[in-house]
């Protein structure tokens, strides 16, 4: 079956970095489109960064400029590098996969199919 297991988050404080990584397996990793979401404390979901199989990106507006979203198809990883991390970026990450052949065109958020676990990353201020 699908699964996807994310890393990497912890507790930083304002202005650091982390780096997430999500590693999946029983897809064909290759061909999927993949996201990073995020669960802010009393808020709802949303799509943070999104990578499509050939490479295209997109992020939240929030995030432009310090976020980075990568994929080594080698490893069936996907990576979210998170620098200059606010306190408003305290939240529960997850990854998830967008569909076989998915890019990352209109709002491609609403399209996970398989979801991994939260890695949670607090920041503090």
């Amino acid at each position: 079956q699908v699964q996807l297991v994310a890393s990497g988050g912890g507790l930083v404080q304002a202005g650091e970095s982390l780096k997430l990584s999500c590693t999946a397996s029983g897809l064909m990793f290759q061909r999927y489109g993949l996201g990073w979401f995020r669960q802010r404390p009393g808020k709802q979901r949303e799509g943070v960064s999104c990578i499509s199989p050939s490479g295209g990106t997109d992020y939240e507006e929030s995030v432009k400029g310090r976020f980075t979203i990568s994929r080594d198809n080698a490893k069936n990883t996907v990576y979210l590098e998170m620098k200059s991390l606010q306190f408003e970026d305290t939240a529960m990450y997850s990854c998830a996969s967008l569909g076989i052949y998915s890019d990352c065109s209109g709002d491609w958020s609403r399209r996970p199919t398989y979801w991994g676990q939260g890695t949670p990353v607090t920041v503090s201020s």
